[in-house]
C-alpha cells in the first residue's frame, strides 16, 4: 500500500486551458494547466502543416532518394508553332 502523506494531491478533473478557454480535462497533480499548443491547434494534427523548402533542400532530398515522379507531363512542356 502507498504510504500516507507523501504523495501530491491528485485532481482527476484538472482543466487544460489554451488561449483562455477550456480544451479538455485530464488527471493531474495541478488543478489547472495552461498550455500554448495542444493537439487541437497544432499544425501536425490539424493537417495544416507545411514543409518550408529552404534552398531546395526538400527537392534535392526527394530527387536523391527517387521519391519524385520522374516523368514530365507533356501538356506543360513548351511547344513551338510554325
Amino acid at each position: 500500500m502507498a504510504k500516507p502523506d507523501i504523495h501530491p494531491k491528485w485532481y482527476p478533473d484538472a482543466k487544460v486551458y489554451c488561449n483562455g478557454e477550456v480544451v479538455m480535462t485530464v488527471g493531474s497533480t495541478k488543478p489547472e494547466l495552461h498550455v500554448d499548443v495542444w493537439s487541437g491547434n497544432h499544425p501536425f494534427y490539424t493537417g495544416t502543416q507545411k514543409i518550408i523548402d529552404t534552398e531546395g533542400r526538400v527537392e534535392r532530398f526527394l530527387r536523391k532518394y527517387g521519391m519524385t515522379d520522374s516523368r514530365v507531363d507533356q501538356t506543360d512542356a513548351p511547344t513551338e508553332k510554325k
